[in-house]
């Protein structure tokens, strides 16, 4: 993974020299240095005996691996004329690497071409490309690569092939497809080639990194824009296993049928609606602009893509509450986004139908469903260890934000939209008029273990503070 930070550095420097930008030298060496030390650890790390990965040894490695990418993925930015902090490049790559989206940068309409299409690469990279791409190489190094899919995925359906880099392919076929697609109807309607490729990967990643402080506002006049922003988003938001099953079988059953995508469906549906009820109510804005401004934040927030249109705080008490719940809600299992995740709000769903079942009839045998097969008390109780961490989780990372000193709504709403990966939360400071650079360095560390917290769903990071874990 480190060699493809270090490939991907090649890119941003291309752009930094053709425009005659002087951090191309930087991009280059750092490229340089990325693509040496993730070489000299893969030939450590190889061996003709093709050992399997244990359990242990995949925790390990995932969380190592992704602290080793946020490192040299932050020496760019760190040595680069932005003149930022090591804590600062840090913030910002792990931001981009989780496709959190949250910034400490300002001024991103004047800064050097070659930074913003590295921010946008990291998330791009961040999504499902970096973990498919890992996916595809580590066989070839001997070691193991479906315990990572299932640490880094709450997707557990069916194999899409019988062999891992078949399955890989497909996915990375797939991501890479939609983004160009995203891009080309970015430039029709209106976007630079520049702003369409670098919104493109951001869009497809839900991770919400623009090339402009005013973010998606910048495209205000078009809502032709916003729309295609809607579709991408959803799309990223959705599990891509549904869209290689759908492309194998050659049917469209494989999206329309899938229970989680129906949850998300509705639930964007009966938030938008209220949204968009609030929004006619408040202002002079016809349906069609109310509804677009409506669905475009509500999609945003809820895929936590983090992109903002406007300062959606203005729209009054009762829109702010549904845009701190749709923060945790999340897209689908299997998808680029963060959050609570659908598969898990259905599985909720159908617990508690059936506990209310057995209160009325305590003989009767019931078996839940999703997408024909049961749920079973194994995932039953992977749900409740889930809600349990995040819950936890969430109130020492508000407690801990608290005690940097930061005030109660900041501390909730940062705590809360790094542990979903969202980006902008709540507040005069980190809300989507503002963004993370004022606060403290101890707070941006705190968020940074956030945002992996909740990209690797927590065991995967959590298990490794267990001495037990660690015992023979």
């Amino acid at each position: 993974m480190v060699i493809i930070i270090g490939v991907s550095m090649m890119i941003p420097a291309a752009v930094d020299l053709y425009y005659g930008n002087p951090d191309w030298k930087i991009f280059a060496q750092a490229s340089m240095t990325s693509i040496g030390l993730g070489g000299m650890a893969c030939l450590a790390c190889r061996s003709e005996m093709g050992p399997r990965v244990t359990a242990r040894q995949g925790y390990v490695l995932t969380v190592f691996s992704w602290v080793a990418i946020s490192l040299t993925g932050a020496l760019p930015l760190w040595f680069s004329s932005l003149d930022i902090s090591f804590c600062d490049a840090v913030f910002e790559t792990v931001s981009g690497l989780t496709t959190t989206g949250s910034t400490i940068l300002s001024g991103l309409d004047d800064m050097p071409p070659g930074l913003l299409l590295w921010r946008s690469i990291l998330q791009w990279l961040g999504g499902i490309g970096i973990i498919v791409t890992a996916l595809a190489l580590l066989p070839m190094m001997r070691v193991g690569g479906m315990q990572l899919f299932q640490m880094e995925s709450s997707d557990r359906s069916e194999k899409l092939s019988p062999r891992i880099r078949d399955m890989c392919l497909q996915i990375v076929m797939i991501y890479v497809g939609l983004s160009v697609v995203c891009m080309m109807l970015y430039r029709f309607f209106g976007m630079t080639w520049f702003d369409a490729i670098n919104h493109g990967m951001s869009t497809l990643a839900t991770g919400g990194y623009s090339t402009s402080d005013l973010s998606f506002a910048k495209f205000d006049s078009s809502l032709a824009l916003h729309w295609v922003g809607i579709i991408f988003m959803f799309a990223g938001a959705l599990p891509f296993t549904a869209y290689a099953v759908l492309i194998r079988k050659r049917d469209i059953s494989a999206i329309i049928s899938n229970q989680q995508i129906r949850l998300f469906l509705l639930v964007i549906a009966v938030f938008t609606g209220l949204l968009t009820l609030r929004l006619m109510h408040i202002s002079d804005d016809g349906f069609f602009r109310s509804l677009t401004m409506a669905a475009f934040n509500l999609v945003s927030v809820i895929t936590t893509t983090g992109y903002a249109s406007g300062d959606y705080l203005q729209w009054g008490p009762a829109a702010i509450m549904l845009f701190f719940f749709a923060t945790f809600i999340g897209g689908c299992s299997g998808s680029t986004a963060g959050g609570f995740k659908m598969f898990r709000l259905y599985v909720v769903f159908t617990g508690l139908k059936a506990h209310f079942m057995r209160l009325r009839s305590p003989s009767a045998v019931i078996v839940s469903r999703i997408d024909k097969h049961e749920i079973t008390s194994d995932i039953y109780n992977a749900v409740t260890v889930y809600v349990f961490l995040l819950t936890i989780s969430y109130i020492a990372i508000s407690v801990a934000l608290a005690f940097t000193g930061l005030d109660l709504v900041t501390s909730m709403s940062a705590a809360a939209t790094s542990l979903a990966n969202v980006g902008p939360g709540l507040g005069p400071i980190v809300g989507p008029a503002g963004n993370f650079q004022s606060l403290p360095d101890a707070a941006k560390w705190i968020l940074d273990i956030a945002m992996v917290l909740g990209r690797l769903e927590f065991e995967t990071f959590l298990v490794l503070l267990m001495p037990a874990f660690w015992r023979d």
